[in-house]
């Protein structure tokens, strides 16, 4: 199947996610959205103490082997079992949901672009950047909101491991972008610009 794959990366809080959703409303069932994070390592054997305690911003967090197979089995035309993973319960559950091939997958993650071979497989990379004390409110909202996490302990997580990581490997990433979107999916030249890219693939085909 001839598909296009699309990276979106940049910091937790940037706004990856909305400006992902945007182009999914947008284009429907021409683009399916990968998210990284249902990428995380099963934790065999851990307590919830010690699940809650790993370095979850690291790239040895993530199963990307299982990722990039799956993705050039979606470019060969061929559904796939992606992962499901359970915020609440910092471990990837035994379930898993069905993604079929479509002519736009977009990527979604914080560390997409930091493995070579993931990177080299898309063909546009995009990288959304917004001020660190926006993303760390937006975080902190939606960890205690959406994910039952306490205030106290998302404080902390973003101290010790989501900071440092951000500076040693998200940021970094930057460069290897091809376009810089600024506060995501709230930039609407950006986003329409984006559109327009996916639009032209979609009619080529």
């Amino acid at each position: 199947m001839d598909t296009i794959l699309i990276g979106v990366a940049g910091g937790t809080g940037s706004g990856k996610t909305t400006l992902t959703h945007h182009l999914k409303d947008h284009f429907g069932e021409d683009v399916t959205v990968i998210g990284h994070d249902s990428y995380y390592k099963r934790q065999e054997g851990k307590t919830y103490e010690e699940r809650a305690k790993q370095n979850y911003d690291h790239p040895s967090a993530f199963d990307t082997d299982l990722l990039i197979e799956h993705l050039k089995a979606l470019k060969r035309g061929e559904s796939i079992q992606c992962p499901v993973y359970s915020y609440k319960d910092h471990n990837r559950t035994d379930q898993t949901v069905t993604i079929h091939p479509a002519k736009v997958i977009l990527v979604e993650g914080i560390l997409i672009f930091q493995s070579p071979i993931l990177r080299d497989m898309f063909d546009i990379k995009i990288f959304v950047e917004t001020d660190a004390d926006e993303r760390i409110l937006r975080r902190a909202l939606r960890d205690v909101q959406d994910r039952g996490r306490s205030l106290e302990s998302v404080v902390h997580q973003y101290l010790t491991t989501v900071k440092p990581m951000h500076e040693q490997f998200v940021e970094p990433s930057r460069k290897y972008a091809d376009i810089i979107v600024l506060e995501g999916g709230h930039n609407l030249v950006a986003l329409e610009m984006i559109m327009q890219r996916i639009q032209n693939h979609i009619d080529e085909r």
